[in-house]
């Protein structure tokens, strides 16, 4: 048998793969969370929060940079190409809702991006004036049915979570109901406050300080159960069987993400999920922070992605 020598052995080594010698350590620099909305909106308070965490667990500096545009396409578009685990994505429910909407959002949600964790979710509310004549869900169901397309309900915007809860809701009820986009969440309850609309249908953070000071009346609330925020508001399941649909906020990494980056980031978020600051004002506004791995976005991921094109497809929703 030949013998190789030491110099032999060394070349040999450096003829290897980097991989095979040794992985560069995660994380090398600086991370960054790229959140696909305007500044200053709802997703990045989480965001903020957990960065802030994050820096001083993994020691080194992570940044929240903004991204707007395209339903928040184009922040996920930036996070596919850098492919880079340093790059992860804070986005909303509205990650899965994309594909559904346009030809080509620039990325496939289940194979581009990388679960790494749910970061919070909360239901919506169907809210209607004080003075509507529509007393309850029941009564919104046989009026829809008896006039289709008659009753009007707003969202924040062609293909938000609030339009696709809203169409969803009607797909599974049977009812066709008449869809009033608005850019935001304020101008379509003003819309409604005005007597423009008949209905709006908002996240409950959005929805709770109407409701409180009676400005508004809820007529139900998109979760499985009631909210103890707002416990005299019927949960829509009561009317629809098995109805549960809330807005949920979460952290993807890239195709490239290493699973063992994605544990670690997992491990390091999920103590947050109770017992401090966030948590609590979440609760306070009907939300709740999860932080409960990657196994539970992937699962909601798979759900939900063949579901909003199977409802952008009944209601001909198109962003484009």
């Amino acid at each position: 048998m030949m013998r190789m020598t030491r110099r032999a052995l060394m070349g040999a080594a450096f003829a290897l793969p980097l991989p095979a010698l040794a992985q560069t350590p995660w994380p090398s620099r600086t991370i960054r969370f790229i959140v696909p909305f305007a500044p200053g909106g709802p997703v990045e308070v989480p965001a903020r929060f957990l960065a802030d965490h994050l820096g001083r667990a993994l020691g080194q500096t992570v940044l929240v940079e903004t991204r707007p545009g395209a339903g928040g396409s184009i922040g996920a578009r930036e996070v596919v190409a850098t492919n880079d685990p340093h790059t992860l994505l804070v986005s909303t429910s509205g990650v899965a809702i994309a594909p559904a909407l346009m030809r080509n959002p620039g990325y496939d949600p289940i194979h581009d991006l990388v679960p790494i964790t749910v970061i919070s979710d909360a239901p919506m509310v169907i809210m209607t004036r004080p003075d509507h004549p529509i007393r309850d869900l029941a009564d919104l169901v046989a009026r829809a049915k008896a006039r289709p397309d008659a009753i009007t309900y707003g969202t924040s915007g062609v293909g938000s979570t609030t339009h696709m809860g809203g169409a969803l809701f009607a797909t599974r009820a049977g009812i066709e109901l008449l869809h009033v986009p608005y850019r935001g969440a304020a101008q379509a309850t003003t819309a409604l406050l005005s007597g423009d609309t008949d209905l709006v249908v908002a996240g409950t953070i959005d929805a709770l300080p109407h409701l409180r000071d009676g400005r508004l009346r809820g007529i139900a609330i998109t979760s499985r159960e009631r909210s103890p925020v707002l416990p005299n508001v019927p949960s829509m399941a009561e009317i629809v069987p098995g109805f549960d649909l809330n807005i949920w906020y979460a952290m993807f990494g890239p195709r490239g993400t290493p699973p063992a980056v994605v544990q670690r980031l997992a491990a390091e978020m999920a103590p947050l999920a109770r017992g401090n600051v966030l948590a609590t004002r979440m609760e306070e506004s009907g939300a709740k922070l999860l932080l409960d791995g990657p196994a539970r976005l992937a699962e909601r991921m798979r759900a939900e992605v063949p579901q909003w094109r199977d409802v952008a497809a009944r209601a001909r929703i198109t962003a484009e």
